[in-house]
């Protein structure tokens, strides 16, 4: 059984749509997209949106406290405290972590990578606070 014949005309039903959707599949997908012009040498990615990390776990920042002999000099002579941190941490972020954990304000932090691998950071303390003090009731080193 053949195509069926419109009553109009002898052409069979769809033969308009049949021959467009042929040459459009000739043509392909992308026939009808516009070009973009570039007019400048360097590409940009589009900027996306990135969503800030939210960590499952909190990330622990000051390790322990240093409590060798030339760590109890800094103590006693410079009001310093010595503590073991992160390799990732900043001086910001021991401050931070400072002032959270033990109440202190701190003046000024060094910081160093030991040939071990392990930071230390040494946390001078504002003079009005005794590091001594906070050694023996906050930190029980002394």
């Amino acid at each position: 059984m053949g195509p069926k014949v419109s009553a109009k005309g002898g052409k069979p039903k769809g033969l308009k749509q049949a021959s467009a959707a042929a040459k459009a599949a000739l043509r392909g997908d992308n026939a009808n997209k516009k070009r973009v012009v570039r007019t400048s040498t360097t590409f940009h990615q589009p900027k996306t949106l990135t969503l800030s990390r939210a960590p499952k776990c909190e990330w622990i920042i000051i390790v322990h406290p240093l409590n060798t002999e030339s760590a109890m000099k800094r103590l006693e002579e410079h009001n310093t405290l010595v503590f073991i941190v992160d390799v990732k941490s900043n001086k910001a972020q021991i401050k931070q972590a400072l002032k959270k954990l033990y109440e202190i304000d701190v003046v000024k932090i060094n910081t160093l990578i030991r040939p071990d691998g392990k930071k230390k950071a040494y946390c001078k303390l504002t003079p009005d606070v005794d590091a001594l003090d906070i050694a023996a009731t906050k930190l029980a080193l002394v």
